[in-house]
């Protein structure tokens, strides 16, 4: 393999640059099938890199077997959810051949404003990753929460004035666009001023609702469910992000978009655990992508030339004079990641990361006092309730008419029919916890807790007894951020010390943490992939049919509060 290295004799370069735009010292040429995802073809040649830059690319009859290729791009995703700062996202990423992501940094938006987006963008600098921001249009995301902070218009324009912050993160308040709400107006115009794309937020929305949210400045939208939404949403001028995440994975019924659509599709994680990524990235979904026998010139476009395209990113498309941001795999059908290199620097190799930790401050909100069983107690009003019914690998619930289980006159956790008690606590200021129910865990003993609990992220809880579940509740109230665990006498936690949504410890002992506890989740009887992703969207409001925040149940459908009671 021709990719050895000559050193240039520049001593007195400082290897530092702007938005971790690291300039590498050196020069050397690796040989082997070129993928060209510009003009459509792959090619036997040598890559000639010099200073960070393409210098050169000579197509010649090489016998080196291995294939080049931009590096890949995940087109949306919120860093917070993998539970580990953006330093840290991008030691594991790389490993996968991630080379940069759009990132919307909508979650640290709702706990700390503006100052918690300028943590993400700060600390995304200190490591050779192409980290790309997002400025959140939804914070808070509704009236119907309590949040810890709000993003107006004058900060979305400070925002999209940086070079790191490339559009307007996803407009979740599509019927606000709709109905001409005078600040979403206002933020769009922002955006518009800046020649900056919208992201979209828009599950179910199709027919001429769709084209109108299109015609206000929405560009892009994840939230398609159906082959047929997804259609309706590219006819109507929007480019669909395929997402396959930890809890919401819609690969399956998109992915043949790649077949009919292919200029109009990008992939997408949205939210990925950090014991997933440790498996993989967005590399996962080329490989299952050209396994299905998609076109894989059709499949690596999604993932590269389209997204640094829409949202006018910079980085390298291995063509002439492009940032030497690139991967080398073994073939494309097996996809195996062995090596990844951004500005010309070798990252990551065979499954190790180059990238090293750094020490980062850890800002925080979390004003919460602890509770005891007592505080979940809730009387029994009728012989008729509604449940929240979470559903694998969706963000979208059902609601349900069920007869509770009642003791003392106070409804209970029914374990036999899996209609098990769910909290929402503020952890902003001293409240009230909002009680509801819900099926789909599948818990058999325990009860489990985080404050991961999108939009607002206040603390969120479900368990089969209010002993457990006050426990659980209170573990992370006491560490001010994470997630627990709790069985009688058993006690497992994660503290997440950054806004109670990531950690800033090293990230791989991060993911082996939650990876544990994920499993001892599963040890207590629930059924679901990812429990505490599942867990955290059962307070996303703005996706239907029926959350729970911490002011009370909401019906997604009306978009107003309802009651436990039928």
């Amino acid at each position: 393999m021709n990719d050895k290295i000559n050193f240039i004799s520049l001593p007195n370069i400082l290897i530092t640059n702007k938005s971790a735009n690291i300039m590498s010292i050196y020069s050397y040429k690796i040989s082997g099938n070129i993928v060209d995802v510009v003009n459509k073809r792959i090619y036997k040649g040598t890559v000639s890199v010099e200073n960070g830059k393409i210098i050169a690319l000579k197509e010649e009859n090489v016998i080196e077997s291995q294939y080049i290729l931009p590096g890949l791009i995940d087109a949306h995703v919120h860093i917070e959810s993998s539970m580990i700062i953006p330093s840290e996202f991008a030691r594991l990423a790389v490993v996968h051949g991630t080379v940069a992501t759009v990132s919307d940094p909508h979650e640290i938006g709702n706990v700390l404003g503006i100052e918690g987006v300028y943590f993400m963008i700060e600390n995304g600098r200190k490591v050779p990753f192409k980290f790309y921001f997002g400025a959140p249009s939804c914070v808070p995301a509704t009236p119907f929460e309590t949040s810890g902070a709000s993003i107006g218009v004058d900060e979305i324009d400070e925002l999209l004035s940086k070079s790191e912050v490339k559009y307007l993160s996803e407009m979740m308040n599509f019927p606000g666009v709709l109905f001409n709400d005078e600040e979403v107006m206002q933020k769009l115009a922002v955006a518009k001023k800046h020649s900056k794309p919208v992201d979209g937020h828009a599950p179910g929305l199709k027919g001429d609702d769709a084209a109108r949210y299109v015609a206000a400045g929405i560009t892009s939208d994840h939230e398609c469910f159906t082959i047929e939404e997804a259609i309706d949403k590219i006819n109507s001028g929007m480019l669909v992000q395929i997402r396959e995440g930890s809890a919401a994975k819609n690969f399956e019924a998109l992915i043949d978009l790649l077949r009919t659509h292919p200029d109009d599709i990008m992939l997408c994680s949205d939210d990925k655990h950090p014991n997933d990524l440790v498996k993989g990235h967005i590399n996962q979904l080329v490989k299952r992508a050209i396994a299905k026998r998609y076109d894989p010139i059709a499949v690596l476009r999604a993932c590269t030339f389209i997204p640094v395209k829409h949202y006018k990113l910079e980085v390298g498309l291995l063509q002439q004079h492009d940032a030497a941001d690139f991967i080398i795999v073994d073939n494309l059908q097996d996809f195996n990641i062995k090596k990844t290199y951004i500005n010309g620097v070798k990252v990551a190799e065979n499954g190790t990361t180059f990238i090293k930790s750094v020490k980062e401050n850890l800002p925080n909100i979390f004003k919460a006092n602890v509770i005891t069983a007592e505080d979940l107690k809730i009387a029994s009003k009728s012989d008729q309730i509604k449940v929240i019914k979470a559903l694998e690998g969706q963000l979208i619930t059902e609601c349900l008419i069920v007869s509770p289980k009642v003791e003392n006159n106070y409804i209970v956790s029914d374990i036999k029919n899996d209609v098990l008690k769910i909290v929402v606590m503020n952890r902003y200021q001293q409240s009230i916890p909002a009680i509801a129910f819900i099926k789909g865990f599948q818990l058999q003993k325990g009860a489990l807790a985080s404050t991961v609990a999108h939009d607002s992220h206040n603390i969120i809880a479900v368990g089969t007894n209010d002993e457990d579940i006050a426990t659980a509740i209170n573990l992370v109230i006491q560490s001010k951020g994470g997630i627990s665990l709790v069985n009688e006498n058993e006690r497992y936690h994660l503290p997440l010390a950054v806004a109670g949504l990531m950690s800033a410890d090293d990230g791989f002992e991060v993911a082996d943490n939650y990876d544990f506890i994920d499993k001892k989740a599963k040890e207590f009887g629930c059924k679901l992939n990812a429990p505490y992703m599942t867990l955290s969207f059962m307070a996303l409001l703005v996706i239907p049919e029926l959350k729970l925040s911490d002011k009370g149940l909401f019906d997604g459908n009306k978009f107003e509060f309802t009651t436990l009671e039928k």
